[in-house]
């Protein structure tokens, strides 16, 4: 039976319309981009180094932001009571996978949820913390790296020695905020009686608290001092070291990025190699495995970091032996 004119061309207007409504669906049906959520107690700018480490270790694995995953940022400023909060943002957007950069935001995350995957840096304990069950299995929705800063207050000390033989009144900066601050200053303080020095405890968790600290330091004569581990203290890495030097106050920092700024000397672990980690462990849990299989890995990469600019400003003679045994001499 022949079709009218009319009949035709409406069958042929029907055809157009489902051959233009093709690519909509196809489109519906792709796979939303993953979402990886990003937690830390630092500032964006302080994080940029840790956040390129993140995604080298991201793209390791096959993940590019912006291509085939996003990343959602929530930072606190150095206000650990937002972390909480922010926390509870991710976990409402939701994301796949929260990444917690130390062990006060991956606390919060924990607290946040029980089945979101956490991957988290910390300096302290992870199984005294509770973020998992054990290093090897850690058997809950947290697995991270476990990065050795908090413990290595009396071998800062002694290279501060080294620097400054002299040093009978050393200062230590902690962020009072932090939870392992106590166990901080435990540490160095049995470490300087054990050297016969004279310890002046210093608490900031604002940038006036840091200036307060290292005016109080100054007026006391300190001759040295020690910078605990924390995101907020790192996350005003250059004011300190300016100030320090300012004050002609030779300083040992936790981490390289601290040197890198006009800190005299560093020691601790390499920031880029934990949050590469961070980034690789992140891509795992996106292709399906699961945290509790993952076990926390032990950085044990340190790098002992000095700047020579710094140490000429202050007047002091570095050891050839001490600049030998450096990873890396800033010139």
């Amino acid at each position: 039976m022949l079709l009218s004119r009319h009949t035709r061309r409406r069958e042929f207007i029907t055809l157009l319309g489902g051959a233009a409504a093709w690519p909509l669906a196809a489109r519906a049906q792709q796979p939303a981009m993953p979402v990886i959520g990003y937690l830390t107690a630092g500032t964006p700018r302080s994080s940029e180094p840790s956040l390129r480490a993140l995604r080298l270790g991201l793209a390791e694995a096959g993940y590019v932001e912006g291509r085939n995953v996003a990343i959602d940022y929530r930072f606190s400023d150095g206000q650990y009571d937002r972390l909480p909060a922010l926390a509870e943002e991710l976990v409402r957007r939701p994301v796949v996978v929260i990444v917690a950069a130390s062990g006060t935001p991956a606390l919060a995350a924990k607290g946040a949820t029980a089945t979101i995957p956490i991957v988290f840096s910390s300096t302290d304990d992870p199984v005294k913390l509770g973020l998992v069950a054990t290093l090897a299995r850690p058997g809950g929705n947290a697995t991270g790296v476990h990065f050795f800063l908090s413990e290595l207050g009396a071998k800062q000390l002694g290279l501060l020695r080294e620097i400054v033989p002299a040093a009978a009144r050393v200062g230590l900066l902690v962020n009072p905020d932090n939870p392992n601050a106590e166990a901080v200053i435990r540490e160095v303080t049995a470490a300087a009686s054990a050297i016969v020095a004279m310890i002046d405890i210093v608490k900031a968790s604002d940038r006036s608290a840091i200036d307060d600290a290292i005016a109080k330091l100054a007026r006391n004569k300190a001759d040295g001092l020690v910078v605990a581990a924390d995101p907020f203290i790192y996350s005003r890495r250059l004011h300190l070291a300016t100030l320090a030097t300012r004050h002609a106050i030779p300083a040992i920092y936790p981490v390289r990025e601290f040197a890198e700024v006009g800190g005299l000397i560093s020691y601790g672990t390499s920031l880029t190699e934990v949050y590469r980690q961070l980034g690789a462990y992140a891509g795992r849990i996106l292709k399906g495995a699961k945290p509790a299989d993952l076990p926390v890995v032990q950085s044990t990469k340190f790098e002992l970091v000095i700047n020579l600019p710094t140490a000429k400003a202050l007047g002091l003679d570095v050891p050839p032996m001490f600049l030998a045994r450096a990873d890396e001499v800033i010139e």
